[in-house]
């Protein structure tokens, strides 16, 4: 048995498997269960379990993101842009704040979420991670979701990632810019043609043929 921290209820422990399972059988009483459990890895199963059935609000999406494991907060994260945008939008400012999550997993994760809602609340934050992010995967992330919401605020960051990046964020950089209009998205292609990185190259040719 284990021992629930927040009211000191005992409870026959739960693994992450049957709460997987529980989500394919559309067992709900188990799953919402599972949101107390104790085990990061089968809270995270919860989140899913919930989702795939259909039964996942908002609400404890936006629970989930503030979860203590970073785990639970990733699939948080995931699960969120898989919503509808009418579920999805009380989330947005909760992904926002996921974008400072100490972990780069989740910051990646949370950029994806955003870009798949097309959030343009978010723009102002991702140009930042986008700009200043120590792990690269983080800013590769936020090029591309800038890249999805296609808000002009967003071009200056992604230009700026073709230039002066690591080539697989140049090369999500040049892809991103596809969104965009102006001479200067152009300037950034015609520059990207000199690109030391192949693919940087080959992308920036596909867009100016195109």
């Amino acid at each position: 048995m284990t021992e629930d921290p927040a009211t000191g209820e005992r409870r026959q422990p739960v693994d992450p498997q049957s709460v997987v399972l529980a989500g394919h059988r559309r067992d709900e009483p188990t799953a919402r269960e599972a949101l107390r459990s104790t085990d990061p890895t089968v809270r995270a199963a919860a989140v899913g379990a919930l989702a795939r059935m259909g039964r996942l609000e908002p609400a404890v999406v936006v629970a989930a993101l503030g979860d203590p494991a970073p785990g639970v907060r990733r699939r948080a994260c995931e699960e969120a842009a898989r919503l509808p945008p009418v579920a999805a939008g009380p989330i947005e400012e909760a992904l926002r704040t996921s974008l400072g999550d100490p972990d780069p997993l989740v910051v990646e994760a949370a950029c994806w979420a955003l870009g798949e809602h097309r959030a343009r609340s978010a723009v102002d934050v991702l140009s930042s991670v986008g700009r200043r992010h120590p792990d690269a995967r983080c800013r590769e992330a936020a090029v591309a979701a800038l890249g999805a919401v296609g808000d002009p605020a967003g071009k200056s960051a992604v230009r700026e990632a073709c230039a002066g990046d690591r080539p697989a964020v140049r090369r999500r950089a040049v892809v991103a810019l596809a969104a965009f209009e102006g001479t200067d998205v152009e300037r950034s292609l015609r520059a990207a043609l000199g690109d030391r990185d192949w693919q940087v190259r080959q992308a920036a040719e596909v867009l100016l043929a195109e």
